[in-house]
């Protein structure tokens, strides 16, 4: 898990424009009962009974900064900036997002049933960085996933161990992918995890201007490392429709040492001062942003309402496990608030690594929620 490196469209018509499959089912009741991919993840929207309704040490994101309580849709959009605000705030403003980032085709190969481009993507101004745009057979636009990971290769299916190809896997089901990875360019004065979400934003801008790609069907994936990151990226960019995080570990957890949002590479920055890898000591301090979000009591669930109504799964195995739900459990108050129902999933395995049952539960959720046209055979 460790790295050493470190590294709007509005509310209102995101829950009226990216949802698309949520109008066809209020249109035609029976698609729910046909779409095989709606049956095989239906059950992940619904948490254990024993958590339900269980909030845990979490405070509503419904509740306003000054104690105040969101009362009105218009009035969740005004708590959904506070939100954001005070994360940016915390973790360093970001730039100016790019409106139409630079995009550069370096070379093209013809692969199985689809096109593999290696690319260079504007991801900070002025900076360019390589990864691989996978376009399947067949008219678009096509729906979209970003794949961010410690590198490119393994997106795409380029990795000789075979792990974490989610990009080559979407492709195969007619998605177009876009798999980047390191070494990672990042906004200065910015936490590094936010540097790289606003990274993966400016990726999305990138494959919203493709012509073959339709920009309202975006999605993002990441394992591990990548999930924090995704997890970061869908939060806090509503360029993304959709999203699955791949056992990122989801909440604040000292006890797990992979689920180290203290690192310097991750949140932890802060100039002048240096702290050794591991869970945080008296000896060891916490340090950056992850020291004052600690002090003054803000967890990961803040983030997750500002997915709210857009869908989303955490991918679960070693780090993210069934108490989770009792965080997951504020974005579904959210959402329920604003009449949305299954917008928040969580799936189980043993082990941290994504296993061919998961991979087939996380192609599901985007082709349910991203509605990809059927592959030829």
């Amino acid at each position: 898990m460790l790295l050493r490196t470190v590294i709007c469209v509005t509310f209102l018509a995101l829950s009226g424009d990216l949802h698309a499959d949520e109008t066809r089912q209020k249109a035609d009741p029976e698609v729910k009962k046909t779409d095989p991919t709606w049956d095989r993840i239906a059950p992940f929207f619904k948490p254990p009974k024993q958590y339900e309704g269980d909030f845990g040490k979490y405070n509503s994101p419904l509740i306003f900064n000054d104690g105040s309580r969101v009362k009105t849709p218009a009035d969740w959009k005004r708590r959904r900036q506070e939100i954001l605000d005070t994360w940016h705030k915390l973790m360093g403003p970001w730039p100016e997002v790019i409106a139409k980032p630079k995009f550069e085709v370096l070379e093209t190969k013809r692969r199985e049933n689809f096109t593999q481009k290696k690319v260079r993507v504007e991801v900070i101004p002025g900076r360019l960085h390589d990864g691989y745009l996978l376009v399947p057979d067949g008219e678009g636009p096509f729906p979209a996933v970003l794949v961010v990971f410690y590198d490119a290769k393994s997106g795409a299916g380029l990795n000789k161990k075979g792990r974490v190809d989610f990009g080559y896997r979407l492709t195969k089901r007619n998605f177009v992918t876009l798999s980047i990875g390191g070494p990672y360019h990042r906004p200065k004065d910015v936490q590094p995890l936010s540097g790289l979400a606003y990274v993966a934003s400016n990726c999305a801008g990138a494959l919203g201007n493709l012509p073959e790609v339709d920009p309202k069907r975006i999605g993002v994936v990441g394992h591990s490392f990548g999930g924090k990151w995704a997890m970061f990226a869908s939060c806090l960019s509503e360029r993304f429709a959709c999203a699955v995080w791949c056992d990122p570990g989801i909440v604040w957890n000292e006890k797990d040492p992979n689920a180290n949002y203290w690192e310097p590479w991750y949140l932890g920055l802060e100039k002048g001062k240096k702290r050794k890898a591991g869970i945080p000591t008296k000896d060891n301090p916490r340090t950056g942003a992850y020291k004052t979000m600690i002090e003054t009591g803000h967890d990961l669930h803040e983030l997750h309402a500002l997915m709210a109504p857009r869908p989303f799964l955490v991918s679960g195995g070693a780090q993210d496990r069934p108490p989770h739900w009792r965080a997951l459990n504020r974005t579904i108050e959210v959402n329920r608030f604003l009449g949305h129902e299954n917008r928040v999933a969580m799936t189980m395995r043993r082990g941290h690594s994504p296993t061919e049952k998961s991979y087939g539960q996380i192609n599901a959720f985007f082709v349910h929620f991203l509605n990809p046209p059927t592959p030829k055979p």
